[in-house]
């Protein structure tokens, strides 16, 4: 039977726990995660992180807030994003490859059936594709989405069953409980209109998204007929509890 196929978004808030690195031990948690679903799921990863990853090694001079500096940050953090990856994943028996793109490359035709060829070519061969922006010549993902809008043109194009979208909350929450100490998720929803009434305008600490980016994501999706679900990415196993459905998460079909 053909295994299912999901496409894994990553944001800098997960990948670092919220903190000002890259958690190696987040990195490991979903490796585990991913070589216990082997057999039933073949996973694509979009994945942010690299200026994160550059900010433990190296402060330049300027700006951080300048797109050209996050730029140069992209592109020194994004080899050393790539070891963190390779390094917790082959321990665990997962291969990886490193796939940058850029929206422009959904655009044109030729290009869209270079990127399924290579990535389905990876992925019957076992190899985990690791998708980024091309942060050099493209400033689209840091100033807009944090690779959401990346995520969802990928899952359309790769034809995946299911976006999973990690983030720091469970969910979206009702706009009349995102006060309260334990706000209540939106466990299911097929209009779109009713989220967006519900979304605030916040954006995570790392990452340059929120909740609105998350759902134009979706809608991308929900086009093609491919659910995405929304889930704390901070949580160990959230990608197995999520599945088994034992963790509130907003599911968007």
């Amino acid at each position: 039977m053909a295994k299912k196929r999901i496409l894994l978004k990553l944001g800098s808030n997960t990948l670092t726990k919220e903190t000002n690195h890259i958690s190696r031990g987040k990195i490991e948690d979903i490796g585990m995660q991913i070589a216990a679903l082997n057999d039933e799921y073949e996973f694509i990863i979009v994945s942010s992180g690299a200026i994160a990853a550059a900010k433990q090694f190296v402060k330049l001079d300027n700006n951080d807030k300048d797109v050209f500096i996050k730029q140069a940050l992209a592109s020194i953090g994004q080899p050393h994003l790539m070891r963190i990856y390779n390094e917790n994943f082959k321990d665990l028996g997962l291969n990886t490859s490193q796939c940058l793109l850029s929206y422009s490359d959904f655009e044109k035709e030729q290009t869209k059936k270079n990127i399924v060829n290579t990535i389905n070519v990876l992925v019957k061969n076992n190899y985990i594709p690791i998708i980024n922006e091309n942060d050099t010549v493209a400033t689209d993902e840091i100033k807009f989405g944090d690779n959401d809008k990346l995520a969802a043109l990928a899952a359309v194009l790769l034809k995946v069953d299911i976006l999973i979208i990690a983030t720091n909350t469970n969910g979206i929450y009702t706009k009349a409980s995102i006060s309260n100490p334990n706000p209540e998720t939106i466990a299911i929803v097929n209009d779109l209109t009713i989220l967006e009434k519900e979304i605030g305008e916040s954006k995570s600490s790392h990452g340059t998204g929120g909740m609105q980016s998350k759902i134009e994501a979706a809608a991308i999706a929900k086009e093609a007929n491919i659910e995405t679900w929304i889930v704390n990415g901070l949580n160990d196993n959230f990608i197995l509890n999520a599945l088994k459905n034992e963790i509130l998460f907003t599911k968007i079909i």
